[in-house]
């Protein structure tokens, strides 16, 4: 959940909402931003787990995922949290995903939508399209693409 930006739209826009990270200080940030009055019947629920393991959640309970997982041993998300995937060389942040796909397909009602957010990643100048690889692991537990949109960055 990072700092939690989804969850305060989504109480904004009254809709409730289930944020999930690993890092326990992304948790206490996201409970800070959450601490504002609005006019809302929203339920938003935070929890410190990997979402390789969501079994806290029922079987096609949620109507959309929105997820933009750490970059594979780019940028650490963490010093030594067991589970955080930023941590791991791209084979391994693979494997990984596929059991976060897997879980994410679950979780999801059919019919629903996962947006899924991530770039791609250099190694000795070359590109590794981490992003479609990422991909290819949802689309083998079932999920469909609906769309794929390129976020051109210059920096």
């Amino acid at each position: 959940m990072g700092s939690g930006t989804t969850l305060v739209e989504a109480k904004l826009l009254n809709r409730n909402a289930v944020g999930v990270d690993i890092n326990p200080q992304s948790v206490s940030i996201s409970e800070t931003n959450l601490q504002f009055q609005c006019e809302t019947k929203s339920k938003i629920y935070l929890r410190k787990a990997d979402a390789t393991d969501l079994s806290f959640i029922k079987d096609d309970g949620i109507d959309f995922i929105c997820m933009h997982p750490p970059y594979a041993n780019i940028i650490k998300y963490s010093e030594n949290i067991n589970g955080d995937i930023s941590l791991l060389d791209v084979e391994e942040f693979l494997l990984k995903m596929k059991m976060v796909a897997k879980e994410s397909y679950r979780v999801l009602k059919k019919g629903k939508y996962c947006a899924f957010m991530i770039g791609d990643i250099r190694k000795h100048s070359c590109i590794v399209p981490l992003g479609f690889r990422s991909m290819e692991c949802f689309l083998n537990v079932g999920f469909s693409n609906k769309e794929i949109i390129i976020k051109e960055q210059h920096n």
